[in-house]
């Protein structure tokens, strides 16, 4: 049998066997030829057997190995070849210098070895609780056990399959991992539940015309199925793109009881995983974001809140303002339960949502005969807020007579009810909330600027959800949870797609519309895990992802509108406050007017 007689300084020499088709050599103490020296990369090389031929390739293009005193990369092996690398010399050899070990055992060796390693390898997955490190550590034994150089775990998400791991040689994520895979051939062993393995992809009659494969030149590949009671749970795909015929029987065999153990591990994680995330970790995140109803970390919300704590022991009035569905009303309610009153009653009235004919009667109660239908006596809002706090809504939509009365109100902390003359004292601390620009509507005159700043006491203003960075995808998880477990649904989470298209969704309608969306795709989903189709957020509802230097321009170009808003237009003030030279203002100026005429 060929070998290796391999020569290490300070040891004796030693022989090494080559009958497995894949042979790597490195200083890791996973190769199968140890060379033990720290200056000899961990993966350095492989020795290759094609059936006729020995070939050494190195496994970086910066490692070299020195053939009969010439460095190369890649060499057919001769009898008697002296290689070299480092200090450590090798010379291999067509004829055993020991006894020949059958052809058999060595297939019987490389079983055993394989074996082993899925031993030792089960043995370390049972004390793993991560999923993630779990599933990377899976792939890498894989990938040597079968001696391929890149290897992907694919796992079903209801109707598709995700790459959930793309591993190579040197033990390393592989960036872009969809566009190395064939999917003519996921897509056979999908159909069949059956593990295939292909010598040489290119000159295979069944794949050959694959447009797939024709792309990606692949040689060897194995795919293997893991089913969970004849249900396909995932796929393991292992392959190399250089070297045809890598694969043997005993490598698929392997393989296919690897995959048997490790659909058990696998089924069993994603089980623990689902149910660990889902209900206790996330309770116990949620738990220590909440503020009250509120869920939030990010910056802006955090600023909120510490206004909240400040401002809500007070009887100071506030005015929350931010877009519809930014969860003012939660604010006020928050305001109202961290304050003194927080016994007392809490009264809500939107002013956008009573007519205004109605609306007084509502604000400050009527007495009998007041107006038509005015039957009995009825105390308003601000009676029935009496010792406690009164929130009014959407305060922008209030009509102008209105104001004035409301102002007064305010002020005496006195009311009269339509149709009385007798004035009822009240003891009321006010909260307003608008999504409308109240200083813009001063200036039109539809809202009057002495009222304005008796309710602008503190200002809160709530970012809209587009601008809360991870808040998005917990409030989103959370509410997710409520819902399913609400509409009694079998739905435990978001797809990886999901969960992007969420953080790129723009939210217009803010939470409210997050809530709309989740109760639909809840309620029509048929799997357990929704995708960006049920939640709608298709690649066209998604906003561009532009170039990094495409960014970087935009934003300095809006930046550099809003100083110029902030100066009045004052070029010179504008390119002082930038710390740039006045010219560069120009130039931008002279671009924004060269593209609007455009």
């Amino acid at each position: 049998m060929p070998s290796l007689r391999v020569e290490i300084p300070g040891k004796s020499p030693l022989v090494y066997h080559l009958y497995k088709k894949l042979t790597s050599l490195g200083s890791s103490p996973d190769c199968d030829l140890v060379l033990p020296d720290p200056l000899i990369a961990e993966s350095f090389a492989h020795i290759h057997f094609d059936g006729q031929v020995y070939t050494i390739a190195t496994v970086s293009r910066k490692n070299e190995v020195t053939v009969n005193g010439k460095k190369r990369k890649k060499h057919k092996l001769t009898h008697e070849d002296k290689l070299k690398v480092g200090p450590i010399e090798m010379r291999f050899s067509l004829v055993d210098e020991q006894a020949p070990i059958e052809s058999e055992a060595a297939a019987t060796v490389a079983d055993i070895d394989s074996y082993e390693k899925i031993y030792d390898f089960s043995a370390r997955l049972m004390q793993k609780h991560d999923l993630g490190d779990l599933l990377e550590e899976l792939m890498d034994a894989v990938i040597e056990i079968t001696g391929a150089d890149k290897g992907f775990l694919i796992l079903t998400e209801g109707e598709t399959l995700n790459i959930k791991v793309a591993r190579n040689l040197k033990q390393e994520n592989i960036a872009d991992a969809v566009s190395q895979l064939s999917d003519s051939i996921i897509a056979k062993v999908v159909k069949g539940k059956k593990p295939l393995m292909i010598s040489d992809a290119m000159n295979d009659d069944a794949f050959a015309g694959a447009k797939s494969v024709m792309q990606l030149k692949l040689t060897s590949v194995i795919c293997v199925p893991l089913l969970e009671r004849g249900k396909l749970l995932g796929i393991i795909y292992v392959g190399n793109d250089s070297i045809a015929s890598l694969f043997a029987d005993d490598t698929m065999r392997a393989l296919t009881v690897f995959s048997a153990q490790a659909s058990l591990i696998i089924s069993n994680a994603l089980l623990l995983n689902t149910l660990k995330v889902d209900k206790k970790v996330l309770s116990e995140r949620l738990e220590s974001i909440r503020f009250g109803e509120i869920i939030g970390t990010s910056k802006a919300m955090t600023d909120v809140f510490r206004k909240v704590e400040k401002v809500a022991g007070t009887d100071i009035s506030v005015l929350i303002t931010g877009e519809t569905g930014t969860g003012k009303e939660l604010i006020a309610a928050e305001l109202h339960r961290r304050s003194p009153r927080a016994n007392k009653p809490f009264v809500v009235i939107n002013s956008g949502a009573i007519p205004e004919n109605l609306l007084e009667s509502e604000l400050f109660g009527h007495v009998r005969g007041a107006f038509t239908g005015a039957s009995s006596n009825k105390l308003g809002k601000f009676q029935a807020a009496h010792e406690g706090t009164l929130f009014l809504d959407e305060i922008g939509e209030m009509p102008m007579p209105l104001q004035v009365k409301l102002l007064r109100a305010i002020q005496e902390k006195v009311v009269v009810r339509v149709g009385d003359t007798k004035p009822e004292k009240v003891d009321i601390r006010i909260l307003a909330a608008t999504h409308r620009d109240l200083e813009a509507e001063i200036k039109e005159g539809r809202f009057r600027e002495d009222l304005y700043y008796r309710l602008n006491v503190v200002n809160l203003k709530l970012p809209p959800l587009r601008d809360r960075g991870d808040d998005v995808l917990v409030i989103a998880r959370y509410l997710l949870s409520r819902y399913a477990k609400e509409f009694d649904t079998k739905v435990k989470g978001f797809s990886p797609n999901a969960a992007v298209g969420i953080r790129k969704h723009n939210w217009p309608g803010n939470i409210r519309e997050m809530e709309n969306r989740l109760k639909k795709a809840i309620v029509l989903s048929d799997g357990n895990f929704i995708g960006p189709e049920d939640l709608g957020l298709t690649a066209d509802a998604l906003p561009d992802i532009l170039p990094l230097n495409q960014a970087k321009e935009k934003f300095q170009r809006d930046y550099i509108n809003e100083i110029l808003a902030l100066n009045n237009g004052n070029r010179t003030k504008t390119a002082r406050d930038l710390g740039v030279d006045p010219r560069t203002i120009f130039r931008h100026l002279e671009k924004e007017e060269s593209s609007s005429k455009s």
